[in-house]
């Protein structure tokens, strides 16, 4: 799998890349057809409270999947984002593992 990782007006230290690598790394785990992952990171002022955005997109055969999180810091919103992706990438794999059922007409 392919990681790109972009940080929006802010450069990120190695630390957090290091934890989203590591997170990244753990979905295979979960489906092992995932072709790329592009994260980023942004900064989002809204009056004196700086909220930390992860955006994280999954490109799979057949489809993309996109999460979008946001908390007091980087480090809470890829948990939280990681935790849907999981959860995302699961549904994904028993959809399409499971039979398909064609009906015959008499």
């Amino acid at each position: 799998m392919r990681v790109q990782m972009e940080a929006v007006h802010f450069s990120a230290d190695a630390k957090l890349l290091a934890i989203i690598e590591e997170k990244l790394a753990k979905l295979d785990h979960y489906f092992d057809k995932i072709v790329e992952a592009r994260v980023m990171l942004k900064l989002e002022n809204s009056g004196q409270i700086k909220d930390k955005i992860a955006e994280i997109k999954i490109l799979i055969p057949n489809g993309v999947i996109f999460i979008r999180e946001t908390s007091k810091s980087f480090e809470t919103a890829i948990d939280k984002a990681f935790f849907v992706m999981k959860r995302q990438l699961i549904k994904f794999k028993k959809r399409k593992s499971e039979p398909k059922v064609k009906f015959m007409e008499n």
